[in-house]
C-alpha cells in the first residue's frame, strides 16, 4: 500500500510539473520544435531544469545500497543501439511532432477535459498493444 501511495504522489508531482510547465499544452510544444518557424526556447528552461536535477540526484542516489522504498534498484542492462531502438525513437520524434504530445504530457493533459489528448492516449494503447503483439509474435 505504502509502493501505491508513494507512486500516485510521484506521478501527481510530475503531472504538476508538466501542467506548470505547459508541457501539456501541444501548441507550447509544437511552438519549441519549429526551430525554422516561430520558435519558442522557454522550454529549454524545462529541459535543463530537469537535466540538471537528474545530474545531481542520480550521483547521490546512486550511491545508496538500496533505493529508499524498494528492495534493489532496478537500472536497464541494455546498452547497445540496435535497429528496434532506433525505430522507436524516430517513430516517438515523429508522433510527437505530428501530435505535440508524449506519453507523460499526453496522460497529465486528460484532467483538462479536451478530446484531443484521449484520441491521443487510446492511439498510444492500441499503438503499444499492437506493438507488444507484434514483438510476442517474432519471438516465436
Amino acid at each position: 500500500m505504502k509502493t501505491h501511495l508513494i507512486a500516485v504522489m510521484s506521478g501527481a508531482l510530475f503531472g504538476l510539473g508538466l501542467a506548470i510547465s505547459q508541457m501539456v499544452n501541444p501548441d507550447k510544444v509544437l511552438a519549441f520544435l519549429d526551430i525554422f518557424g516561430t520558435w519558442d526556447p522557454s522550454l529549454l528552461l524545462v529541459i535543463g531544469s530537469a537535466t540538471g536535477f537528474t545530474m545531481i540526484s542520480f550521483r547521490w542516489v546512486l550511491k545508496l545500497k538500496q533505493p529508499l522504498f524498494a528492495d534493489t534498484f532496478r537500472l536497464p542492462t541494455k546498452t547497445d543501439i540496435d535497429c528496434k531502438l532506433i525505430i522507436g525513437a524516430a517513430l516517438f520524434g515523429i508522433g510527437w511532432g505530428l501530435a505535440g504530445y508524449c506519453p507523460g504530457p499526453g496522460i497529465a493533459a486528460l484532467t483538462l477535459g479536451n478530446l484531443e489528448p484521449v484520441v491521443f492516449v487510446v492511439c498510444l494503447i492500441i499503438g503499444s498493444s499492437v506493438a507488444r503483439l507484434l514483438s510476442n509474435k517474432n519471438k516465436i
